[in-house]
């Protein structure tokens, strides 16, 4: 099968691997309806992790073709979405809605392909009522349910985002606009988008979005206080994983706020003075994807949200690099594979 094989730094390819088997009776192969690259995939892309021939991806939509003998939940021509993290679904920390630290998890790799393994199914993969969509804006939705919209919701929901609130979110990127739609869904009063990029403020305003604020720093801060009182959000979205946005995100936050920090952190050190002070709430990691799926299956199906429309390049599996470039060089959210 074809798969997307990053072998250094800058440097992805397509080419020929070994279809996956299954290997522990919990295990089902699905073949892919589409996948897609991730923002944190420019992490290694770009030098800053592992790189060496490293079979990339960990969001995928498919159909089952074959379960191991302990699966019972999903079978064979099911169309399903599943988190990129593996869980069981029955551990107690799942039962507490932390299903990405399941105590038999882990995470999912190498959907960037035509077929892929998925470990824990029963408790990982979520069956779409209705079969495959022959929509390919609702495909594309339900793919983003895997990992971008239910990892924006977790933002949303860590910060508590409500009714009544002000809800700020740092970061432009697929997580940061879908963290918007959660917020507005949420019921969020005001959203404020700290955004540069006119496409992407264009997509934060059509998915729930009241303000742009352009500024970054104390600046940013500045302003989003400025719109708030002086009291700064309610409840803070972080949604890119470095120093400065994770110092942004706490310090546009009021004191007793929350801030629901998701972005991939690479580097963040933060000063106990500055938690100290600020008085803050922080939640956030890798996003329980899981605990959202039914919901988000039903939102998307319903019509009722279109998270798919961060996917504004569409290319096929073979052009995989070139879809890499578009997101390193910002010229593309978020780029779709079709296998």
């Amino acid at each position: 099968m074809r798969a997307v094989i990053m072998q250094a730094p800058g440097n992805v390819v397509v080419t020929e691997t070994e279809r996956p088997e299954i290997i522990e009776p919990t295990d089902a192969i699905i073949e892919l309806a589409a996948a897609c690259i991730c923002g944190s995939d420019l992490w290694p892309y770009r030098g800053h992790d592992d790189a060496d021939n490293r079979h990339m991806g960990h969001e995928y939509v498919g159909t089952v073709v074959e379960t191991g003998s302990a699966v019972t939940s999903v079978k064979p021509g099911d169309f399903v979405v599943g988190s990129f993290c593996i869980s069981d679904n029955t551990c107690e920390i799942c039962e507490s809605g932390y299903q990405s630290r399941c105590v038999n998890g882990g995470f999912v790799g190498g959907t960037q392909a035509e077929f892929a393994r998925v470990p824990q199914a029963d408790g990982t993969l979520v069956v779409v009522p209705g079969g495959r969509p022959d929509d390919a804006g609702v495909l594309a939705s339900l793919l983003a349910a895997s990992d971008v919209l239910g990892t924006g919701w977790f933002g949303a929901v860590a910060a508590e985002a409500g009714p009544g609130k002000t809800v700020a979110v740092v970061g432009d990127g697929a997580v940061g606009l879908l963290a918007i739609l959660a917020a507005r869904e949420l019921g969020a009063e005001k959203i404020i988008a700290m955004s540069r990029n006119p496409q992407r403020q264009a997509l934060a305003r059509e998915f729930g979005a009241t303000v742009i604020v352009e500024a970054r720093g104390e600046e940013g801060i500045s302003q989003v206080k400025d719109l708030t009182n002086g009291l700064g959000a309610h409840s803070v979205v972080e949604a890119v994983g470095t120093q400065q946005s994770m110092e942004q995100a706490i310090g546009a936050c009021r004191p007793g706020g929350h801030v629901g920090f998701v972005g991939v952190s690479h580097d963040v050190n933060l000063p106990g003075g500055l938690l100290f002070g600020t008085e803050v709430h922080l939640h956030g990691g890798p996003a329980p994807v899981r605990r959202f799926l039914p919901d988000l299956i039903d939102r998307i199906l319903s019509g009722r949200i279109n998270p798919g429309k961060v996917f504004d390049l569409h290319l096929p599996l073979d052009e995989a690099a070139e879809g890499y470039r578009a997101m390193d060089e910002r010229r593309a959210i978020k780029v779709l594979l079709k296998p």
